[in-house]
């Protein structure tokens, strides 16, 4: 058993995620208790910080003996599945824990169980903080991004422990205060759903790599490979170059790995949260929104292969040379890459702005830059971008990356032509081409559907020339109608 108020800090929950991040403090010297539902894990977790000569990483197997090693203000990281283990796992520590005390969910959650969680524990004056952790299993050995948000007091006692255990870029640690409660499981959120984005469009570029062009296994990765030593330069791009050219090693034939997977892609939920949080703000998400619709569409394999033998795709196809393709290839992702991380930092600031959170996006952009999934060469100009404008409106009118987007929209434009001319699918850069033209675009015909709106349910328009709310006897049958702005009560 460990001694009494010896542990800096507990850590709760010890899948893979919650064993990486406790052996990662316990490397930076803080003293950590670990404690697991099942006590087999907590074994498991002890013998790999002895095999890796980690002398200040001990286990308990109750949840009394484990906030008792605890010393006081007792801080606890929670890394179980979110939803209703999250409660149980609360339920049971809260019992032993007093005033003063945080514990710290990390794992991916629905930001408005934090609200609840949160004020659950205040009768005990318990704190409460959700934080997200981006970086996988490798990220929360060696150095996630952190995304902690709830009360200033609890930060400010995770501090310490956060700062040495995030990634590292130069002297800065991925991680800074983001906000209230919510914030943190927001930012994460939309972290997910940018990097839905943001795997779709590199996967339609796979496809019209390999389904246009003909390349190879091998020569796709080497394009990969070149792109990311430029301005497409991420972890994701990189992790591509990697996984196209590993071979498989469960067969002798000379195959390759990904060649062998079935087109499935699986989801764990914050996609659809953050498509959901789109709609509830009034935020456009499209190609958020259209990679979480592809990964539906993928699910139903059965119903696409019956669906290939009936309906057909063009019988002609455009003939453009190999190396404009890869060209317009190169512009147009980066392009649409840039619209998916625009759109989620619209999202981010929308909820800041209602929740009075007062989330800095440019942190946002720099703790991204390290440890996480979506990091990017990138971020480092987006978080230019909010420091020289902290009330920028949207990321496509930075003048740099407008410029940069102006600049690439006609090869952005004949790779969404030559898809569609072609018949192979490219939901996400159509979605960010469109996103970028109705930005763009100061007159929309939005002024139709709003008269369709006021013939149909005299919903009543705003004027162009005139101040007010109005209505229009549109035909004989169409009356006139009193309390007009009552009319528009209700509107979004």
């Amino acid at each position: 058993m460990a001694e009494v108020g010896y542990g800096d800090v507990g850590l709760y929950g010890l899948a893979v995620m919650g064993q990486n991040f406790a052996l990662n403090m316990a490397s930076h010297g803080f003293k950590v208790v670990v404690c697991n539902r099942s006590p087999a894990k907590v074994d498991t977790t002890v013998k790999r910080a002895t095999d890796e000569g980690i002398t200040t990483l001990t286990g308990v197997k109750s949840p009394k003996d484990f906030v008792a090693a605890l010393s006081k203000p007792r801080k606890v990281i929670l890394l179980v599945m979110a939803g209703k283990p999250v409660d149980d796992t609360i339920a049971q520590l809260a019992e032993h824990m007093e005033e003063g005390d945080l514990i710290v969910d990390g794992g991916n959650e629905w930001f408005p169980n934090s609200l609840r969680r949160s004020k659950e524990l205040e009768p005990k004056k318990i704190m409460f903080m959700g934080m997200g952790i981006s970086g996988g299993e490798e990220g929360a050995r060696n150095g996630p991004s952190l995304m902690p948000g709830g009360p200033k007091v609890g930060y400010d006692m995770m501090e310490p422990i956060l700062t040495k255990c995030a990634a590292q870029i130069g002297e800065e640690p991925c991680t800074t205060y983001c906000g209230e409660i919510g914030s943190g499981n927001y930012i994460k959120m939309v972290h997910n759903g940018i990097e839905y984005g943001d795997m779709q469009l590199i996967a339609e570029a796979y496809a019209v790599m390999k389904q246009i062009v003909g390349l190879d296994n091998d020569k796709m990765s080497a394009h990969f490979a070149e792109w990311n030593k430029g301005d497409l330069a991420s972890y994701l791009i990189q992790i591509t170059a990697d996984i196209l050219k590993k071979k498989d090693d469960k067969t002798d034939d000379g195959s390759y790995v990904v060649d062998k997977i079935l087109d499935k892609t699986g989801m764990k939920g914050t996609g659809r949260w953050t498509v959901q949080e789109a709609a509830e703000q009034s935020v456009p998400a499209p190609t958020i929104a259209a990679a979480l619709d592809t990964r539906f569409l993928s699910g139903r394999k059965d119903e696409r292969v019956a669906a290939s033998l009936l309906l057909k795709g063009p019988s002609e196809v455009p003939s453009v040379a190999h190396e404009q393709i890869m060209e317009d290839l190169q512009a147009a992702l980066y392009a649409a890459k840039i619209c998916s991380y625009a759109q989620g930092l619209c999202l981010i600031k929308a909820a800041s702005d209602k929740n009075s959170w007062n989330v800095d996006l440019g942190e946002c952009c720099r703790i991204w830059r390290g440890g996480c999934i979506i990091r990017s060469v990138q971020l480092d100009h987006m978080k230019a971008a909010f420091v020289k404008d902290p009330t920028l409106k949207n990321l496509m009118i930075d003048p740099d990356f407008a410029a940069s987007l102006n600049q690439r929209q006609a090869a952005w434009r004949r790779i969404v032509t030559l898809c569609i001319a072609s018949g192979i699918p490219c939901p996400a850069f159509c979605a960010s081409l469109n996103y970028f033209d109705s930005y763009r675009t100061k007159n929309l015909p939005a002024n139709l559907t709003q008269a369709q709106r006021d013939f149909f349910g005299a919903h009543t328009f705003e004027r162009t020339d005139m101040e007010g709310s109005h209505h229009v006897e549109w035909t004989d049958d169409h009356k006139k109608i009193d309390g007009i702005e009552e009319r528009t009560w209700g509107n979004l």
